[in-house]
């Protein structure tokens, strides 16, 4: 997984960001304000910097014109035209309007990686080998055929790996936000997850809710 940097100066919102990039076994360093963010771009390697642009010291977009190499998403609260054209102008990989939803947050995070190259391609656990470049499973060493959208929800569960997701959330993400069938289609999906890739202790249920894929 990636080492990211948070560079928000609401103690609330980059606690929340930090905790949830945890769950999804990603490691992050805080910082609260823009010229300790260059600082800490400076003397740091990071895989990716959420920054925030309204700050203390130095605001986002001066603090991006030091970041170069590294992969940018802007978090904030300006939602003009011209502050998404000025931030993409300037490089960010992708811009995120405060309020935002979590999920959105760490699929956008995982879709910058993915094209950047800084996230691992593969994922293992339990016996289980998912290669996310070339769509294969392997288990105990044997390759085992997925259909299209059971991969889809297993790139969905392994993304958001240790966060309970509705049935709703998985149907949206995994199939898509004009889909138009039951949730049972989920139900559906899951059960024979587990039963490909023996992971009937790791798709977890979630009471009234849906599901979560357990990693720790």
């Amino acid at each position: 997984m990636a080492h990211i940097l948070v560079v928000e100066d609401d103690a609330d919102i980059n606690d929340l960001i930090c905790k949830n990039l945890k769950l999804v076994g990603h490691t992050y360093t805080q910082i609260f304000d823009g010229i300790a963010a260059v600082k800490a771009t400076a003397e740091n390697v990071f895989d990716l910097v959420l920054l925030d642009i309204m700050m203390p010291g130095m605001d986002g977009f001066e603090v991006k014109k030091y970041i170069t190499e590294t992969p940018v998403i802007f978090i904030t609260a300006k939602n003009g035209l011209e502050y998404r054209l000025q931030g993409l102008k300037l490089g960010a990989d992708d811009y995120i309007i405060k309020p935002f939803e979590m999920l959105e947050l760490l699929a956008r995070i995982d879709a910058v990686l993915r094209r950047t190259q800084k996230n691992a391609v593969v994922f293992s656990l339990d016996g289980v080998v998912v290669n996310m470049a070339d769509r294969t499973v392997m288990v105990g060493g044997t390759y085992v055929d997925l259909l299209p959208k059971e991969f889809e929800l297993l790139d969905v569960l392994i993304c958001n790996q240790n966060i309970a997701l509705s049935r709703e959330k998985l149907l949206e993400l995994a199939w898509g936000y004009d889909y138009m069938g039951e949730t049972r289609t989920v139900d559906n999906h899951i059960q024979k997850l587990r039963s490909k890739l023996g992971w009937e202790d790791r798709i977890k249920t979630v009471y009234k809710l849906g599901y979560r894929l357990e990693v720790k």
